[in-house]
């Protein structure tokens, strides 16, 4: 029926004043208001950059493959089975050799697929994630599709975390880090200009271990040449690694008060304090090398014991570099190198040009939709169309109670939820002006019109909701954007066309019930 009760029509009253003040807080600033959540524009609409970058598992998988081997050597060893001569090669493939004997034996255990080899050691590893041939008695194994899935999975959801929270202590603007494939991030920065610094960050892997120099100017089997990151020395470093970056619990920039130089502070966990402590203990007068990602950042004497967990790594820094340096530290390490695959900066002109001509698309039809539906409908046309600004603030106010990130394609839904809105009330007028041939109450006519009008109008949302779902799930990026904006617009259009206009219609039919031409 048309009519509504006085606690339904304070009910909708109460219900879309408070959103119409939600979407008004987007444009008020004001630490006094009640609600401070806002609308985040965003990257196509503010400017700032994009970046897509690819996840290296090469290394992870070779370090994977290389902590199988004791793995592998403890579990048949309990079986009496000896593997020998252990190697990877092609960064891909582990190979060992077995006696003849056993051949069939670690045959039989790796082809058992549900049986976990090393069940009591370490779970993480299964005969499921491996493939395997054997050429005589040499045995070659690689990780399988299912075991290059999860390490890809692992690596990319550790490297998505890590990239977080370090843009995070970078300070940029609400940043938007998101997966993209198996081995892919997007990092959307908006109102960053230039990613530069941001680029240099993600780009490193932030491997920090500590060694020993050893004296000398020939490789050994334990050691290996490396380089100081300013390019003035090589030096030869053991490849023993006395303290690694996941033993650090903090890291910060400081200024050293005797030698006036910019330093980077670093606490260590318990496990890391003990370590260090008898490393330079015992290490004392030798130089110990502080190497980050493959090159060797500082090397200083070790002068006295160090117990205290915690040290400082000195260098040629610049206050921003070692502030960069502590950031790295204190965020982790990245399990895989990053490469920059796609890179786009969007300039803030060319955001503004995306608000206007936006602003300006939704303005034009917004006016030739008014001024279709007065011309049409006179005043029910009116009711409409205040029924369409409404629903507008609605859509709005709840974009802005998630906090939602608003983007061109945003936009676009925004403008097709205002053609679905008029859509659905064209509907509703039509079939009331059937009604109205062949009922001379102009109160039934009415209700029949809603009524009977319901279905197609509830249908074509429904399909084009059905739509929107499919969009979010599938689609990414700004395709996501259309659809939330496209599918909250359908509740809020359903909302105000069978409540808000329908309440007007009401109090205005109500009080002409008896006029022969009222539509």
């Amino acid at each position: 029926m048309l009519y509504f009760s006085k606690i339904r029509i304070f009910l909708i009253t109460t219900f879309t004043l408070i959103f119409v003040y939600i979407f008004l807080s987007n444009f008020i600033k004001s630490d006094d208001l009640i609600f401070n959540k806002k609308i985040t524009l965003g990257l196509d609409l503010q400017g700032g950059s994009y970046l897509l970058l690819e996840i290296d598992n090469s290394p992870v998988i070779t370090q994977k493959l290389q902590n199988t081997i004791p793995v592998f050597k403890k579990y048949f060893k309990e079986r009496k089975i000896n593997l020998r001569n252990f190697k990877i090669i092609e960064d891909k493939f582990l190979i060992f050799e077995v006696k003849d004997s056993q051949i069939s034996e670690v045959k039989q255990i790796l082809e058992e697929k549900e049986n976990n080899i090393v069940n009591n050691y370490y779970p993480k590893f299964k005969s499921h994630e491996f493939d395997f041939v054997v050429e005589n008695n040499l045995f070659k194994l690689n990780f399988s599709k299912y075991g290059l899935v999860e390490i890809k999975d692992a690596s990319q959801s550790q490297a998505l975390e890590t990239i977080r929270r370090r843009v995070d202590e970078v300070g940029t603007n609400e940043p938007n880090i998101l997966k993209r494939g198996n081995d892919r991030i997007v990092v959307e920065l908006p109102g960053l200009d230039d990613p530069t610094r941001v680029k240099n960050l993600l780009g490193k892997t932030a491997n920090l271990t500590f060694r020993f120099i050893i004296q000398g100017s020939e490789e050994t089997f334990g050691s290996e040449k490396l380089i100081f990151e300013d390019g003035s020395e090589e030096a030869i470093v053991s490849k023993r690694i006395i303290l690694s970056g996941d033993n650090l619990i903090d890291a910060n920039p400081s200024v050293d008060s005797q030698s006036s130089e910019t330093v980077v502070n670093f606490s260590l966990d318990r496990v890391g304090a003990k370590r260090f402590g008898k490393a330079t203990t015992t290490g004392i007068g030798k130089r110990l090398a502080i190497v980050l990602d493959g090159k060797i950042i500082s090397a200083p004497v070790i002068r006295d014991a160090i117990v205290s967990g915690s040290g400082q790594i000195s260098g040629d820094f610049t206050f921003q570099s070692a502030t960069d340096l502590a950031l790295l530290l204190r965020s982790g390490a990245l399990p895989a190198p990053l490469k920059i695959i796609e890179e786009r900066t969007v300039g803030p002109d060319l955001g503004q040009d995306s608000i206007n001509a936006g602003i300006i698309a939704l303005a034009i039809g917004f006016l030739l939709v008014i001024c279709f539906m007065i011309i049409k409908y006179r005043i029910f046309g009116l009711i409409a169309n205040i029924t369409l600004i409404l629903n507008l603030f609605l859509l709005v106010g709840i974009l802005t109670l998630f906090e939602a990130t608003l983007t061109l394609p945003g936009i676009a839904g925004i403008i097709l939820t205002v053609g679905m809105a008029v859509d659905a009330n064209v509907l509703i007028f039509e079939r009331i002006k059937e009604e109205i041939l062949g009922e001379k109450n102009n109160l039934i006519a009415f209700d029949s019109g809603y009524e009977k009008s319901k279905t197609a109008v509830i249908d074509a949302n429904i399909t084009t909701l059905l739509a929107a779902i499919i969009l979010f799930f599938m689609g990414s990026g700004p395709v996501k954007g259309f659809s939330v904006t496209l599918g909250v617009g359908i509740f809020t259009t359903l909302f105000s066309v069978y409540f808000i206009a329908r309440l007007l219609t009401s109090l205005y039919v109500t009080k002409n019930k008896n006029k022969e031409s009222i539509i």
